[in-house]
């Protein structure tokens, strides 16, 4: 007999044709990795065969397939009117007493468990998310801070509904999935108090260049949602995995390599029902989110889960994670996991070079996305219903980017946000179509103009956009069958940004890096500034603290 209902302790990542790639994953992080010291949120999955008996058993499947015969592709009101009808079909549906019974039992549970004041996520769960083969990521709603029996079955429903928004639907088509062959589960996880602390994503592999050997962690104050949806630009950790947990003598070695302070000019809280957006307060700004011990902590956790999922399959299977801190008793939690499933699809042996052949005048920067040149026409498009304006090949510059955004993002040459970081929604999106983004400009939508001509510069870790169509161009070696001569090849790293697309390179190690280049480029300020950094005047201490924003010691800065 089909469960309707199964704890996230039950689960396996075998169980993803039942309960979708998302509650399949923690149940499997439950079973095996919590014993090991990993922090992981407990709930429960509504399953995909209690979505199936939903449908069958109040003809809402049918309903679904006539409206679908209505649909006509590429028609974008055609789209949002199927979308809308069946969305609302389903809300007034009620649940089968069987199903509804099987939620509330599982949801008293979970209340014996945390308590009748707890809070929950409910979010959705695709039979074929997050595969390799196909995501579904983004595509379908969350639900945040739902307590109380009777919210708990609404949020369920609406998320089961969810897999007929517009974009869910247009993704599906896109991708010549039979519609009524995805189903849904629904997960409903305990929510981590991280309104009153912070949260954010963190990879197994740089981003960028498909380094294995980093950890990458983006992080914001309050709810994860405005770091996943590029609302906020975070704050950025990057540890190295080859010297993390390692020993000098009775001392644990430093791992982390990089540490960029954002803005977080936004954070997502609690209300009385659901969630609200505030501005957070300046102090907060000019912190990072993360001590340098719950850094390490995390990029533990990440390598001891890359590790599980990479001998599970038989193969490397880099993370793309989420945490959470709980600012109420200070505990780092794992509350989603999923392998990535763009740049470790890359062939490494194959490498474009883009060379900038002229300068032009810096318009604005900010976090670079896709190693890549591209020059078009600037429009700055608020609205993603806005669509009809966009033409193909125009670079689109705008605020921020969610999933409504994607039929303009496909017909876009360059990418340009104000706000998000390196895994927000618009740098995930350019990566999977190669396409160049710069992203948390914070005033990319006030500089550049519609119409303007512009090229779009991301071979460095700091992204640039020029004024004018500079000439570049694009040199394709092939270096997967290269031999090294029995003479050392050795790389010199002029820059530490460009030695992890580098490493890539056939080469016996790093011959020269010189510590003055370093200085100047990472650091921009004297060594000796920073030590004597109280015998300075005001005028120079004022330059000192906003590039050593985040660090109350001078000196751990250097």
């Amino acid at each position: 007999m089909d469960k309707f209902t199964i704890p996230f302790e039950d689960l396996s990542i075998g169980d993803v044709p039942e309960v979708g790639g998302k509650n399949a994953s923690l149940g499997e992080m439950i079973k095996t990795l919590t014993k090991k010291g990993i922090n992981i949120p407990s709930g429960f999955a509504v399953t995909a065969s209690a979505y199936k008996f939903f449908l069958s058993q109040t003809f809402l499947g049918e309903y679904i397939k006539e409206h679908l015969k209505n649909l006509k592709k590429d028609d974008l009101s055609s789209l949002n009117t199927v979308s809308k009808n069946i969305k609302e079909k389903f809300l007034q549906t009620p649940f089968p007493e069987k199903l509804e019974e099987e939620i509330k039992l599982a949801y008293k549970i979970l209340e014996k468990k945390y308590g009748q004041n707890s809070n929950y996520a409910v979010r959705s769960s695709a039979t074929a998310e997050d595969l390799p083969t196909a995501s579904f990521a983004g595509e379908h709603e969350t639900y945040l801070n739902v307590f109380g029996e009777e919210d708990i079955l609404q949020a369920v429903k609406k998320s089961m509904a969810s897999l007929f928004t517009p974009r869910a639907i247009a993704y599906r088509t896109e991708k010549h999935f039979d519609h009524l062959s995805v189903y849904l589960s629904v997960g409903v996880q305990k929510m981590v108090r991280s309104d009153l602390a912070s949260s954010g994503v963190m990879f197994t592999l740089d981003t960028e260049t498909g380094f294995a050997d980093a950890v990458l962690i983006n992080g914001s104050w309050g709810l994860g949602e405005m770091v996943v949806q590029g609302q906020v630009t975070p704050d950025e950790f990057m540890v190295f995995k080859k010297t993390l947990g390692k020993k000098t003598g009775d001392k644990e070695y430093i791992p982390i390599i990089k540490k960029k302070l954002g803005t977080k000019l936004i954070k997502m809280i609690y209300a009385k029902e659901g969630t609200k957006v505030v501005d957070t307060l300046a102090e907060d700004r000019s912190k990072f989110v993360l001590t340098d011990k719950e850094i390490v902590i995390l990029s533990k956790w990440a390598v001891e889960i890359e590790k599980h999922y990479s001998d599970k399959y038989k193969k490397w299977t880099p993370m793309d994670l989420e945490w959470a801190k709980d600012g109420k008793d200070g505990m780092l939690f794992i509350v989603q996991a999923r392998p990535e499933t763009v740049i470790s699809q890359k062939d490494f042996s194959k490498v474009k070079q883009y060379i900038k052949r002229e300068d032009g005048e810096k318009l604005v920067k900010g976090a670079s996305v896709g190693s890549k040149i591209a020059s078009g026409i600037a429009h700055i498009i608020d609205d993603p219903k806005q669509i009809n304006e966009f033409k193909k090949g125009e670079i689109l510059v705008t605020t921020m980017t969610d999933p409504d955004w994607g039929p303009i993002m496909k017909q876009a040459t360059a990418i340009i946000t104000d706000k998000g970081g390196r895994t927000s929604h618009a740098a995930i999106i350019a990566r999977e179509l190669g396409i160049p983004a710069v992203v948390g400009c914070g005033n990319a939508t006030k500089v550049l103009k519609t119409g303007d001509k512009i090229t779009v510069d991301t071979t460095g870790s700091q992204g640039l956009v020029f004024s004018g169509i500079l000439d570049f161009e694009v040199v394709e070696h092939d270096i997967g069958n290269i031999k090294l001569p029995k003479t050392h090849v050795m790389l010199n790293i002029a820059t530490p940004d460009i030695a992890f697309e580098k490493s890539f390179l056939p080469n016996m190690g790093v011959g020269l890096a010189r510590e003055e280049f370093i200085i100047n480029s990472e650091i921009g300020i004297h060594p000796l500034a920073l030590i004597n950094y109280k015998k300075l005047d005001e005028r120079l201490k004022a330059k000192i603290d906003k590039k050593t924003l985040g660090y109350g010691d001078k000196v751990e800065f250097y």
